[in-house]
């Protein structure tokens, strides 16, 4: 991988563990996502005044790709209802990758070499220490476990429709617009169809915060993205979940979820993993 693809994939890694961690500070998760989705769709208007319209065949993709978004956002503020951060991040982000290289192989038919493959094991592993070594005292919730990994094959769903549908676009930008676009749209139908049209006066007060997480999060999937047109789709879905380890030490620090040593030892092979990919 192309050493500034790498650095660009860690700060959208950076960017997305920083927004998740928004939401999980928020009352109601469901609202965060919905006005996080909403201004992102306002991001992607404006994008459009500066790109060209993407091309016809990566359509289909960005319809796509907003369904699947939307039962994303639903999932993983169901997970983060009850569940903590540091236990549904993990197992939400550190199954993907597995789930969209299988994809991405039958699918697309992409074709990846055996050292990009065993960096992808080393840095999933790394994930999932990272979930079993959570604290004792953090009790997992099943049902928030089962979102958890519902909303994992959403993630490598979208993944590999945006992967492609990027591709396809002729303009990773404009695709990108236009996805931040349909979301917002789906999500706003969901958002009235249940919650009602009073929740945008339940959005309103925390537009401020809104803000910061649309520009994190659009930011963060904008590299994705472009990142996908120029590397293996499951090589950047992987790098792009070493921001578990921001995660492990936002939670700490600004959450005060206690560290294990096992979870050390996942970063560790997080960035082995990491650094693996990148010499692939």
């Amino acid at each position: 991988m192309e050493l500034s693809v790498f650095l660009a994939v860690l700060a959208a890694a950076l960017m997305h563990a920083s927004w998740n961690l928004l939401v999980k500070l928020k009352l109601d998760r469901f609202l965060s996502l919905f006005l996080i989705q909403t201004l992102m769709g306002v991001m992607g208007i404006g994008m459009l005044f500066f790109f060209a319209w993407p091309s016809r065949e990566s359509l289909p993709y960005a319809l796509a790709s907003g369904f699947l978004h939307t039962g994303y956002n639903i999932f993983l503020a169901r997970s983060y209802r009850d569940g903590d951060l540091s236990l549904v991040y993990p197992v939400a982000r550190g199954t993907a990758p597995l789930i969209t290289l299988l994809a991405t192989w039958l699918v697309a038919s992409e074709q990846i070499s055996a050292i990009t493959a065993i960096a992808i094991g080393i840095l999933v592993s790394g994930i999932w220490l990272v979930a079993v070594g959570r604290p004792k005292a953090l009790k997992p919730d099943k049902v928030s476990l089962f979102f958890a990994l519902v909303t994992s094959c959403f993630i490598a769903a979208y993944t590999v429709v945006d992967g492609l549908g990027g591709r396809a676009s002729g303009s990773a930008s404009a695709y990108t617009a236009l996805v931040f676009i349909l979301d917002a749209v789906f999500l706003l139908g969901t958002g009235l169809y249940m919650r009602g049209p009073g929740i945008f006066t339940k959005v309103a007060p925390f537009w401020k915060s809104g803000v910061i997480g649309a520009l994190l999060s659009a930011s963060s999937y904008w590299i994705v993205i472009w990142a996908m047109t120029q590397a293996p789709i499951a090589a950047v879905a992987a790098l792009r979940e070493t921001s578990i380890l921001f995660v492990i030490f936002m939670s700490a620090k600004l959450l005060k979820e206690q560290l294990s040593w096992l979870r050390i030892a996942g970063g560790i092979l997080v960035v082995a993993g990491a650094a693996a990919l990148r010499l692939s």
